[in-house]
Protein backbone atom coordinates (compact mmCIF):
# COMPACT_ATOMS: atom_id res chain seq x y z
CA UNK A 1 0.00 0.00 0.00
CA UNK A 2 1.46 3.11 -1.30
CA UNK A 3 1.07 6.21 1.27
CA UNK A 4 -0.81 9.18 0.27
CA UNK A 5 2.72 11.17 0.96
CA UNK A 6 5.97 9.50 -0.33
CA UNK A 7 8.08 12.66 -1.17
CA UNK A 8 7.09 13.44 3.17
CA UNK A 9 8.42 10.16 3.68
CA UNK A 10 11.72 10.25 1.39
CA UNK A 11 12.50 14.15 3.49
CA UNK A 12 12.47 12.38 6.33
CA UNK A 13 14.28 9.37 5.77
CA UNK A 14 17.21 11.89 4.20
CA UNK A 15 16.73 14.53 7.01
CA UNK A 16 17.89 11.16 9.77
CA UNK A 17 20.29 9.57 7.74
CA UNK A 18 22.12 13.96 7.19
CA UNK A 19 21.18 13.99 11.35
CA UNK A 20 23.27 10.50 12.06
CA UNK A 21 26.33 11.69 10.29
CA UNK A 22 26.96 14.56 12.84
CA UNK A 23 25.19 13.13 15.82
CA UNK A 24 28.12 11.69 17.66
CA UNK A 25 30.63 12.69 19.97
CA UNK A 26 34.12 11.05 20.14
CA UNK A 27 35.31 11.51 23.49
CA UNK A 28 38.73 11.49 25.42
CA UNK A 29 39.49 11.07 28.94
CA UNK A 30 41.91 12.07 31.32
CA UNK A 31 44.23 9.27 33.05
CA UNK A 32 46.85 9.43 35.39
CA UNK A 33 49.55 7.71 32.59
CA UNK A 34 49.28 9.74 29.38
CA UNK A 35 51.57 12.81 29.42
CA UNK A 36 50.52 16.08 27.80
CA UNK A 37 52.39 16.10 25.07
CA UNK A 38 51.45 12.35 23.65
CA UNK A 39 47.21 13.43 24.21
CA UNK A 40 48.07 16.05 22.07
CA UNK A 41 50.55 14.47 19.49
CA UNK A 42 47.75 11.71 18.84
CA UNK A 43 44.92 14.25 18.54
CA UNK A 44 46.98 15.94 15.72
CA UNK A 45 47.70 12.48 14.06
CA UNK A 46 44.65 10.77 14.48
CA UNK A 47 41.51 13.39 14.79
CA UNK A 48 43.78 15.65 12.26
CA UNK A 49 43.64 18.50 15.02
CA UNK A 50 46.13 21.55 14.43
CA UNK A 51 48.68 21.66 17.19
CA UNK A 52 46.60 24.56 18.91
CA UNK A 53 43.57 22.81 18.61
CA UNK A 54 45.16 19.53 20.46
CA UNK A 55 46.30 21.61 22.80
CA UNK A 56 42.94 23.19 23.63
CA UNK A 57 41.49 19.95 23.64
CA UNK A 58 44.13 18.30 25.74
CA UNK A 59 43.81 21.38 28.52
CA UNK A 60 39.88 20.69 28.86
CA UNK A 61 40.44 16.94 29.24
CA UNK A 62 43.00 17.48 31.42
CA UNK A 63 41.06 20.20 33.96
CA UNK A 64 37.34 18.98 33.13
CA UNK A 65 38.27 14.89 32.91
CA UNK A 66 37.27 14.90 29.49
CA UNK A 67 36.52 16.08 26.34
CA UNK A 68 34.70 15.92 23.05
CA UNK A 69 37.34 16.02 20.62
CA UNK A 70 35.27 15.26 17.37
CA UNK A 71 32.16 14.89 16.31
CA UNK A 72 30.75 12.95 13.28
CA UNK A 73 29.42 9.52 12.12
CA UNK A 74 29.85 6.56 14.04
CA UNK A 75 31.29 4.99 10.80
CA UNK A 76 33.51 8.31 10.94
CA UNK A 77 34.60 8.16 14.26
CA UNK A 78 35.56 4.42 15.02
CA UNK A 79 38.52 3.83 13.28
CA UNK A 80 39.99 7.27 15.46
CA UNK A 81 38.46 6.00 18.44
CA UNK A 82 40.20 2.68 18.02
CA UNK A 83 43.25 4.29 17.25
CA UNK A 84 43.20 6.87 20.41
CA UNK A 85 42.91 3.54 22.52
CA UNK A 86 45.49 1.92 20.87
CA UNK A 87 48.04 4.84 21.69
CA UNK A 88 46.92 4.08 25.38
CA UNK A 89 44.55 6.57 25.82
CA UNK A 90 40.87 5.76 26.96
CA UNK A 91 38.01 7.51 24.50
CA UNK A 92 34.83 6.12 23.43
CA UNK A 93 32.14 7.19 20.76
CA UNK A 94 28.68 9.14 22.63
Amino acid sequence: MSTPFPQIEEEEVALEELLDLESHDLIVFNDDINTFDHVANILVKVCKHTREQAEQCTLIIHYKGKCAVKKGSQEELKPMCEAILDAGIQATIV
